[in-house]
């Protein structure tokens, strides 16, 4: 081979080396929430990064086994040619023919480090982490191609390396992590309104987090704190009460005090024209105790649910309060709504609530 075909060859491996360094970090890198639209599209190079995301190690034992490839001939072919080449103009300077050699060998090892180092490692490498997800649709494709002409030798290589792994206690993963924990997206979060990047000035997305952690038990309203209503109360009971605290739904207790439900003042309030009264008495329907069928049940939810599978659970049943249990089935107190949209967003202030 010719020293000129040699530096040929240079160029060649230095951009085979490059690519598989820069396809290595892209499918890491990369996130499937930016991928994951495309590939719903029908873009066939987003179908196939999200496959190459999903056999991570995989991809991985390609491109570790394109760079050592790519390293090791760039070592064989490239640098004795630049070696060749450099001996002649050296031989010029009047360096005694004994050093000449050796001379040359370390200008053409430092040279092609050099390049290898930074134009088939650092540049791709800084490529794929500024625009992960440009490179690895551009890269995925040719470098699953690759994997699958050298499948035996990759899952070779691969079920070598899991092996390992397994030896000392660790259980491989075959898929790169595409999405962030809540505690990351916490730290990120926070970092970035430090920062001055991200406002948070109602404190609502610091909330958001908290409230992942937060139990049926951490904001139910105790039995002993309830503004309550008889089983036997009247609609003129729900009024009075409206008049003094102005809340819009009241529970109802037994004679023990346990909830047995609640009414919402829009369940009574046409009651008090249902069966009017004789006049100067108190015989009508707006004086006799609720209706059983315009108490609302109250559905059961244990005291140490996570607070938003309760939400959910609320919101499937369409009821805005719930009775708190613990383990042994003791009612502990009543879940309000408000107060979980509360630990979310602020105050909610009742709209016909007396200040």
């Amino acid at each position: 081979m010719s020293d000129w075909a040699g530096l040929a060859w240079l160029v060649v491996l230095l951009a085979a080396n490059a690519f598989f360094v820069g396809a290595e970090f892209a499918v890491i890198s990369a996130r499937r929430s930016q991928i994951e639209p495309l590939a719903e599209e029908g873009k066939r190079s987003a179908k196939t990064a999200l496959w190459a995301m999903e056999h991570a190690t995989q991809m991985l034992a390609t491109t570790q086994l394109g760079i050592t490839v790519c390293s090791l001939l760039i070592l064989n072919v490239s640098e004795p040619a630049i070696h060749h080449l450099l001996e002649a103009p050296l031989a010029l300077t009047g360096i005694p023919e004994e050093y000449i050699g050796t001379i040359a060998f370390i200008v053409a090892l430092l040279l092609v480090s050099y390049l290898h180092v930074v134009f088939g490692e650092m540049v791709p490498k800084n490529l794929s982490f500024s625009v992960p997800d440009r490179a690895v649709l551009l890269l995925a494709p040719p470098l699953v191609f690759v994997g699958q002409v050298f499948r035996p030798v990759i899952v070779a290589l691969n079920a070598t390396a899991n092996g390992v792994l397994r030896l000392f206690g660790v259980q491989p993963k075959n898929e790169a992590t595409s999405a962030y924990t809540l505690d990351e997206v916490a730290t990120i979060v926070t970092q970035s309104t430090r920062e001055g990047i991200l406002a948070d000035g109602t404190g609502a997305l610091n909330a958001t987090f908290e409230f992942t952690t937060r139990k049926v038990r951490d904001v139910v309203v105790a039995r002993a704190n309830l503004v309550s209503l008889p089983e036997n109360a009247t609609p003129d009971d729900v009024e009075r009460a409206v008049t003094r605290y102005g809340f819009s739904r009241y529970v109802v207790v037994d004679p023990s005090g346990d909830p047995t439900g609640f009414v919402h003042l829009k369940d009574i309030i046409d009651l008090d024209t249902d069966s009017p009264s004789a006049p100067g008495t108190k015989t009508g329907a707006f004086w006799e105790p609720i209706p059983a069928k315009r108490i609302r049940q109250l559905v059961s939810i244990f005291e140490d649910t996570d607070l938003e599978d309760a939400l959910a659970t609320m919101r499937r049943s369409g009821a805005h309060l719930a009775r708190s249990f613990t383990a042994q089935g003791e009612t502990t107190g009543v879940l309000f709504l408000e107060d979980i949209i509360e630990e979310l967003v602020g105050e909610v202030q009742d709209a016909t609530r007396r200040d």
